[in-house]
């Protein structure tokens, strides 16, 4: 039992020492690649989507959003200004706080044109057109890949 005591006393420091380094090391910055496949039918999730990439582009961390399905509307203005969802928020605000903090929208290219979306749709956003290569390397590179 004194044994015990004695290399507790003797370890203690040591094991506190590097909690407390731990504790105020900043967290490394991760790569996120966020993937919306919801549009306006679901409001409450796809303003979750923006609002988790907000949150993490606030955070540091560097951020990638891929439109694909139904969400590629979402960067249509009008539709942009009607999403509200239930506990998270408006799209146009975390739109823009996105757009602020350098996040970059890329669109399934199939589901645009499908959908009717335009370079007009587009103009003045971080915004462009892409395959799904594109998908594939975005989520190669990224550190974290959350779908929404």
């Amino acid at each position: 039992m004194k044994y015990l005591a004695s290399l507790l006393l003797i370890l203690l420091p040591f094991s506190t020492a590097a909690l407390a380094q731990d504790a105020a090391a900043p967290p490394a910055k991760q790569r996120f690649l966020i993937q919306v496949t919801v549009g306006q039918d679901n409001p409450t999730k796809a303003a979750l989507a923006f609002l988790v990439a907000k949150t993490a582009l606030e955070e540091g961390h560097p951020v990638q959003i891929f439109l694909s399905g139904d969400a590629v509307l979402l960067l249509k203005d009008d539709v942009m200004a009607s999403v509200t969802g239930l506990g998270t928020g408006k799209l146009a605000d975390h739109y823009k706080t996105i757009v602020e903090k350098g996040g970059r929208f890329h669109l399934s290219g199939n589901s645009s044109k499908a959908r009717g979306l335009t370079d007009a749709d587009l103009a003045g956003k971080p915004a462009a057109f892409a395959t799904r290569s594109v998908l594939v390397r975005l989520a190669s590179e990224a550190d974290k890949v959350l779908v929404y």
